[in-house]
């Protein structure tokens, strides 16, 4: 049989060459090359298409989502698994990724649905040892260490299964493409047969992906384009609780988190990560301030911690850990110019505990309050939690949902709640918390924290 003709494209801005370049002869780009065989094939007829169909007589069936049995992924998912979606987990090496799918695939088998369990990294016995110790070894849950991508269609079209998991997508090949598994050119051609296998025959499909060490997914980014739905495991491996948060969700928000405890039986759900994030806290130390954040539909606090001392350097360092760095130096500047902090020779350091990291706009007021707090060597009233975005002029600017942030904080029994002025008339029968209006910084300053 003849050989299949080969082309090098540039994995950046799609430039075509007959052979193969170390720098992008188009866009300048050094080492995007990839090797791909043009129109290839998994058997004949096998990913044919229909006809253009007018969208007013395309029949929905309107199948209801299927629940995983594991609460805080249902979350994240949107409500549950999509028919024929393309779901695509990554994460840091040993963060909980296989342990994760393993314990869906676990409850998922044990309601009656048959789940294939491709491995390309681990034996059929290593995949048994690691069910047994979460706990989910059943007669429907199939295992198969393979990583060639005709013989996984081959058993998926034999057994036909309810949900399949591949772990991981950089060890699938395909025979054809001569390049190595994990490339980019194999990394894409698998993914995008197996998003075409999942919409023809609604077969969901999970997707565990590997990241770089700069923390995005290895391979090219075309493969997050073709895949329905994104999610990255997050946390650091010397602590017990990981994140899961959504980047991409076709059937559902992408401001939704989850949040697990990893524990020696495998992956719990928390369900109060607020008491979590605060159950170690320090009361009464300067520089501690609360915060609450809108995660999707849930209200989370956490502690916002900061240090400032004076600079031993010429140039003082900004370290933010949860927080954007951006965001530290525009608070920084707020409280330099509108409310007379020296900070220009103070080194400051921001973290959010428990490993959160908070996107939100309305964790600027309890993280000026902690840099504050921190600087004058005065502690924030613990009691108190602080909810707005600051701006530019030094005013502190309204938030979303506030009557959801206000109930959280007084289930978890705290007594003051610090918040913008245009708040105010959206806190009517919240219950016995105090609310306190504010219209700038400066003014939120007194007010929370303790004058000696």
């Amino acid at each position: 049989m003849a050989k299949a003709k080969s082309r090098y494209v540039c994995q950046s801005c799609g430039a075509v060459a007959p052979r193969w370049f170390g720098r992008c002869p188009e866009c300048g780009a050094w080492n995007t090359c990839a090797e791909e065989v043009p129109e290839l094939q998994i058997g004949p007829g096998r990913f044919s298409s229909e006809p253009p169909t007018p969208i007013t007589q395309v029949v929905t069936e309107g199948e209801p989502r299927q629940q995983t049995g594991v609460s805080e992924f249902d979350r994240v998912l949107g409500g549950g698994i999509v028919p024929g979606s393309v779901v695509l987990v990554a994460g840091d090496p040993g963060i909980g990724k296989s342990t994760l799918l393993l314990q869906v695939a676990g409850e998922l088998s044990s309601n009656n649905a048959k789940v294939l369990y491709v491995s390309g990294e681990e034996s059929a016995r290593q995949i048994k040892m690691r069910a047994e110790r979460v706990d989910c070894v059943t007669p429907n849950l199939f295992v198969l260490a393979e990583t060639d991508l005709e013989k996984i269609i081959s058993y998926i079209e034999k057994f036909s299964p309810s949900l399949l998991i591949i772990d991981s997508v950089q060890t699938v090949q395909c025979p054809q493409l001569e390049s190595s598994a994990g490339s980019i050119a194999q990394v894409r051609q698998s993914t995008g047969l197996l998003t075409q296998l999942a919409k023809r025959t609604d077969l969901p499909v999970f997707l565990i992906g590997h990241v770089t060490k700069e923390g995005s997914i290895a391979g090219p980014k075309v493969m997050e384009h073709m895949v329905d739905t994104v999610l990255y495991l997050e946390g650091d491996q010397h602590h017990c609780y990981r994140i899961l948060r959504a980047v991409k969700n076709r059937f559902g928000s992408t401001n939704e988190i989850g949040v697990f405890e990893m524990r020696e039986s495998g992956m719990v759900g928390v369900e109060n990560p607020s008491a979590v994030f605060l159950a170690d806290r320090s009361e009464g130390e300067p520089g501690c301030a609360i915060a609450c954040s809108i995660e999707g539909t849930r209200p989370l606090l956490a502690e916002i911690q900061a240090l400032v001392g004076p600079t031993n350097f010429g140039y003082p360092q900004r370290v933010t850990t949860g927080l954007e760095q951006r965001r530290l130096s525009i608070l920084i500047a707020v409280l330099e110019k509108r409310v007379g902090l020296h900070l220009g020779a103070q080194d400051i350091f921001l973290k959010v505990t428990g490993g959160l990291r908070i996107e939100e706009p309305s964790a600027d007021l309890a993280a000026a309050l902690a840099i504050a707090s921190s600087f004058r060597d005065l502690p924030v009233d613990p009691y108190t939690v602080a909810i707005g975005e600051i701006g530019l002029g030094g005013e502190v600017r309204p938030v979303s949902q506030v009557e959801r942030r206000i109930r959280e904080a007084q289930k978890l029994g705290f007594k003051r709640c610090l918040l913008a002025q245009g708040n105010l008339k959206e806190c009517n029968g919240v219950g016995e918390i105090e609310i306190i209006g504010v219209k700038k910084v400066r003014e939120a300053l007194n007010k929370a924290v303790n004058q000696k």
